[in-house]
């Protein structure tokens, strides 16, 4: 495989950045028609996968860390006696939901290595 042009690096950055394939086109200063070829060749296509997974790991990572403090706020809320009554009672119900979800996310991914090894075993 042929390394990447710079333009090719620059129209992934863009691709990323931009809300469409003409707008990444325009900013990089090659036809849309570029981009959409760029996109069919098997490298660039891989590059722009791995540089999309990238990005929504980031994403991901950044929603874990806040997660704490959006349960603080839900916490403070649930338990603000000044909060009106359905606001509390929101904010407990979204608790509860999200607490029972975690554990049967948890139990699900128990019970998954358990056949993983079960299976790795056979």
């Amino acid at each position: 495989m042929a390394p990447m042009t710079a333009k090719q690096d620059k129209a992934l950055a863009a691709l990323l950045s931009e809300a469409t394939i003409a707008a990444a086109a325009a900013k990089v200063k090659v036809g849309e028609r570029t981009i959409h070829t760029w996109l069919g060749e098997p490298a660039f296509a891989d590059a722009y996968r791995s540089a999309r997974r990238q990005a929504v790991q980031h994403a991901i990572a950044r929603l874990q860390q806040a997660s704490t403090d959006a349960v603080n706020v839900l916490c403070a809320v649930m338990v603000d006696t000044d909060a009106p009554p359905s606001t509390r009672i929101a904010a407990a119900k979204t608790v509860l939901e999200h607490a029972i979800q975690g554990v049967e996310l948890d139990d699900l991914a128990a019970r998954l290595d358990v056949l993983e090894t079960a299976n790795a075993k056979s």
